[in-house]
């Protein structure tokens, strides 16, 4: 539901279309109707339970979950400038404060945890939540989010490794580095909104290496996103909207991203959507050599996020973005 919001922001904010306008205000609705109860801010997470390290029970919001949902309001505040969408903002940056597990790790950084229930040091829920502290902290004028923040962000980028890439664990908690494509968009997208919001220059060149390394590891020579550094398979309809959403997302201040654009765009959609509209969940390869297609539409993996992608590759369009590059 917040991916579905933020699409039809977006797709409100390029169109002008009040449709779109009605849905995303509907979804936000609903959002704020439906959360996890009993904590101290608003907060959501999986309505089933998932296998971690631990098993985390239905329900148990994710630090996450709960901010990719939180830039759908704050994306409602910034388009309307309502202090009612702030004050949704700020309740979910006490969830962050009052309800994650913070580990200090030294003076000057820490890490918030991804649900309550547990101590994992992730780097791009980290991130998501640091982002999320710092555009509400400015706005609001809450310098304990921008402190908290400020540490938080610290942790991560002295774990960038030198090729740029992050390791999905800390490396205080997991000494194999993994690395996917969608979690890679995640901290990039981050880092870039981070960037956009403190102009400081050792995030842009924190971003810079990220991006590069996302670039040059997660994609094939043609432009296909690769679920790993090392393989192209599974084709993960997940990994392939963020492929559109971070190239979209970093357009007007990496020139790169149209190239990728131009040649990965075409190909999910002939990979991935079906003739009727939908898009099907995973493409495998068989032990014959033949790709085998799961082809159920998942509505949060697969349609949720090629909406929040796809609005945001043709409002990019739309803006005038050399936009014959990705038609």
């Amino acid at each position: 539901m917040g991916l579905f919001a933020a699409g039809y922001q977006v797709l409100y904010e390029t169109t002008r279309d009040t449709t779109y306008l009605a849905k995303a205000q509907r979804a936000l609705q609903w959002l704020e109707e439906n959360p996890c109860q009993g904590y101290d801010g608003l907060c959501w997470g999986h309505p089933f339970s998932w296998q971690s390290k631990i098993l985390i029970p239905k329900d148990t919001p994710s630090s996450v979950i709960t901010a990719i949902i939180g830039d759908a309001f704050w994306r409602f505040y910034q388009s309307t400038q309502d202090h009612r969408f702030l004050h949704p903002c700020q309740s979910i940056c006490e969830f962050f404060l009052r309800n994650l597990n913070i580990d200090v790790l030294e003076e000057d950084s820490l890490c918030f945890s991804k649900t309550p229930l547990d101590h994992f040091h992730i780097h791009n829920g980290n991130l998501f939540v640091a982002d999320f502290l710092i555009k509400v902290g400015k706005v609001s004028g809450r310098k304990e989010y921008l402190e908290m923040a400020e540490k938080a962000l610290t942790y991560t980028l002295k774990q960038q490794n030198e090729d740029g890439s992050f390791c999905y664990w800390g490396k205080d908690q997991e000494k194999e580095c993994k690395i996917d494509h969608y979690h890679a968009g995640f901290e990039i997208r981050s880092l870039h909104s981070i960037w956009k919001s403190t102009g400081e220059k050792r995030i842009y060149e924190a971003l810079r290496k990220c991006y590069r390394f996302y670039c040059e590891n997660l994609f094939t020579s043609e432009g296909y996103p690769k679920m790993r550094p090392q393989s192209l398979y599974p084709i993960n309809i997940h990994s392939c909207a963020e492929a559109i959403l971070c190239h979209s997302t970093l357009a007007p201040d990496f020139s790169e991203t149209l190239s990728y654009l131009g040649r990965c765009v075409p190909w999910i959609l002939k990979t991935m959507q079906h003739p009727e509209g939908w898009f099907i969940y995973m493409v495998r390869k068989a032990k014959t050599g033949f790709d085998w297609k799961l082809k159920i539409p998942y509505i949060r993996w697969g349609q949720a996020w090629m909406l929040r992608a796809l609005a945001e590759c043709y409002a990019l369009i739309l803006k005038g973005e050399e936009s014959r590059s990705i038609s």
